[in-house]
C-alpha cells in the first residue's frame, strides 16, 4: 500500500457542524467586529463597578459619618480594578479610564476607531454606578465626586491629577509590554499603584486620575464644578506617559502590548525591541 493510500481524506463538515464551529470561532475571536459589543459590555460594567467602589466611598461617609476611613475609601476601588483585571481583562482589556483608551491609542497599541466606544461606555458605566448610588444611599452623588481641596486652586488639583496619572499609565504600558513578561500579576501593580497614590495624593485632588470617575458622579448630580481639572488633568498624564514609554522601551504597536490593550491578559515577548 502506498503513503498516498495510507492518508486519511478529511471529511466535509456537515451542516450543524459548520454552523457550530462558526459560532465557536465567533465568540473566541474577540477581534471579529461583530465582538466588539462583549468588549463594550465588558468596559460599561468594569466602570461600573469601579465608580461603585470609588463613589461610594464617599457617599457612605456622608450617609454614616466616622464609618468609612481615609484609608479604606482609597483602597477600595484599587482592590476593584484589580479585581475586574483580573477577571475580566481578557475581554476588553479593562481600560476602565479614557485616559488609558488613549494612552494605548497614541502607544499605536489599540485602534484610535474603537476608542469613541470604549469612552462612551466608560462614562455611561460610571454615570449609572452614581445613579444607583444616589437611589440606594439617599444622598447626593456629589459627596462621591472629586473636586480640589479647600485653600488649593484649580491649578494645584491639575498638576497632581497630572502626576497622579502619569504614574498610573505608566505601569499600565509598563505591564502589558512584552519586555516585562509579566501577564496577570500587572493586575496587582494596577492596583497597588492606585492605592499607594490615593493614600498619599487624594487630599488635594481626591487622585481621580479618570475622567470617568468623576464625570459620573457629577452627572448625577449636576455638579460640575473643576471638572475640567479631571479631564485636562489624566490626559495630559496619559500623554506623557507615552511619550516616557518610547523612552524606555521605543515604539508600541510591538503583539504583546496589543494583547492586553485589546483583549488578551496573558502577555509574551514576541519581538525583541518592541513592547
Amino acid at each position: 500500500m502506498t503513503a498516498e493510500q495510507q492518508a486519511p481524506t478529511a471529511s466535509p463538515l456537515g451542516p450543524l457542524a459548520r454552523y457550530e464551529k462558526n459560532l465557536i470561532d465567533r465568540v473566541t475571536d474577540f477581534n471579529d467586529p461583530r465582538q466588539e459589543w462583549r468588549r463594550l459590555f465588558s468596559e460599561l460594567l468594569g466602570t461600573f463597578f469601579l465608580v461603585l467602589a470609588a463613589a461610594g466611598g464617599g457617599m457612605m461617609s456622608q450617609a454614616f459619618p466616622g464609618v468609612i476611613s481615609h484609608t479604606a475609601a482609597v483602597t477600595a476601588p484599587a482592590l476593584t480594578v484589580m479585581a475586574i483585571i483580573l477577571f475580566m481583562g481578557k475581554i476588553s482589556g479593562a481600560h476602565l479610564n479614557p485616559a488609558v483608551s488613549i494612552a494605548f491609542a497614541l502607544r499605536g497599541d489599540f485602534p484610535w476607531r474603537r476608542v469613541p466606544g470604549y469612552i462612551i461606555t466608560q462614562l455611561v458605566g460610571a454615570t449609572l454606578a452614581a445613579l444607583f448610588l444616589r437611589a440606594v444611599i439617599n444622598v447626593s452623588a456629589k459627596y462621591g465626586s472629586n473636586y480640589p481641596a479647600h485653600g488649593y486652586s484649580g491649578m494645584a488639583a491639575f498638576w497632581m491629577e497630572l502626576a497622579l496619572t502619569t504614574g498610573l499609565v505608566s505601569v499600565i504600558l509598563g505591564t502589558a509590554s512584552g519586555a516585562q513578561n509579566i501577564g496577570i500579576i500587572g493586575a496587582f501593580g494596577v492596583g497597588g499603584y492606585i492605592a499607594l497614590a490615593g493614600l498619599w495624593g487624594s487630599p488635594i485632588s481626591g487622585a481621580s486620575m479618570n475622567p470617568a470617575r468623576t464625570f459620573g458622579p457629577d452627572l448625577a448630580s449636576t455638579t460640575f464644578l473643576g471638572y475640567w481639572v479631571y479631564v485636562a488633568g489624566p490626559i495630559a498624564g496619559a500623554v506623557l506617559a507615552v511619550g516616557i514609554a518610547f523612552v524606555l522601551r521605543g515604539r508600541g504597536g510591538g503583539k504583546a502590548g496589543t494583547a492586553a490593550a485589546q483583549g488578551d491578559l496573558f502577555t509574551e515577548v514576541y519581538e525583541s525591541g518592541k513592547s
